[in-house]
């Protein structure tokens, strides 16, 4: 209801309000800059099977990074008004648990809907959380997404393409995989962005992100099929 209210907003007289945000390409090139400097600073008392984990996971997903800006640039994927940040705890429900409103409105800016598509599934289909320490269990519950995506599908189609739908897919898996390598990076930059509780805080995040994305990507040919399914 949201992107379908503001679809028609004119993107080129609103304002970019966090330029560079999720542009994972940009994220990317954060993350190679401090893994350069990092590799002369890093410590043997770290949790290294997990980072080295981290590390090959972002290495072996690297070449994909761009295939959102990719099919920006080529004009596949327009920019729309989006949210930005709509992940579950920046949906406000009502007494009788339905949605009522988005709120924290300051990511609202020119970008993809895959983005928003992306975060809202990344948040909502974990049932474990972002936060838990169990990284291990985390799933992406496709009945979840089916149920959510439908939804939103059920009023997006119609200001959707053809095009945007060939992408949902990539979407969220990008966007849960642009948290992993957001929250790695900072581990290694030594905390610097993300409020942290303890030395290992953004590690676990990053961890639960990358399983996450690694149970969306065991899941592509279902997912893709429920997407086609919806069009």
């Amino acid at each position: 209801m949201f992107h379908s209210l503001i679809s028609t907003l004119p993107t080129d007289r609103l304002a970019d309000t966090l330029e560079g945000f999720h542009i994972t390409p940009g994220y990317l090139s954060q993350y190679e800059a401090v893994l350069k400097n990092r590799k002369a600073t890093a410590t043997a008392s770290e949790r290294m099977e997990d980072v080295q984990y981290c590390l090959d996971f972002v290495a072996q997903r690297k070449d994909w990074v761009p295939v959102l800006e990719n099919a920006k640039a080529s004009g596949h994927l327009p920019l729309r008004p989006i949210h930005g940040d709509p992940k579950v705890n920046n949906i406000m429900l009502g007494r009788d648990g339905r949605a009522v409103s988005l709120i924290d409105l300051d990511t609202v800016k020119p970008g993809l809907v895959h983005y928003d598509i992306g975060d809202c599934l990344r948040s909502g289909c974990n049932p474990l959380g972002e936060e838990t320490t169990d990284w291990q269990q985390v799933v992406f519950d496709p009945e979840l997404a089916k149920a959510m995506l439908g939804g939103y599908l059920s009023l997006a189609k119609d200001f959707l393409t053809p095009q945007d739908y060939d992408y949902l897919y990539d979407g969220i898996r990008l966007i849960a995989f642009e948290l992993g390598l957001r929250f790695f990076t900072d581990y290694l930059a030594g905390d610097v962005y993300f409020k942290v509780k303890h030395p290992e805080h953004n590690l676990d995040r990053a961890l639960v992100q990358f399983q996450l994305t690694s149970s969306i990507e065991a899941q592509e040919d279902a997912l893709k099929s429920m997407i086609e399914s919806m069009r």
